[in-house]
């Protein structure tokens, strides 16, 4: 008995660590598209429409 509630201990904290990894991912993804569609305030390329 306590093998399994060993084993569904290790289950329950193997899904939250999943979930938390999959969270982080997600929000460095959305950082890098941020900084990305973001240039900052240095020189701009002239825009090719006048």
């Amino acid at each position: 008995m306590l093998i399994y509630m060993l084993a569904t201990a290790m289950t329950i904290a193997m899904l939250i660590a999943t979930v938390f990894g999959l969270h982080q991912e997600a929000e460095r993804v959305r950082a890098k598209s941020n900084a990305k569609r973001f240039g900052g305030f240095g020189i701009r390329k002239p825009s090719r429409h006048f």
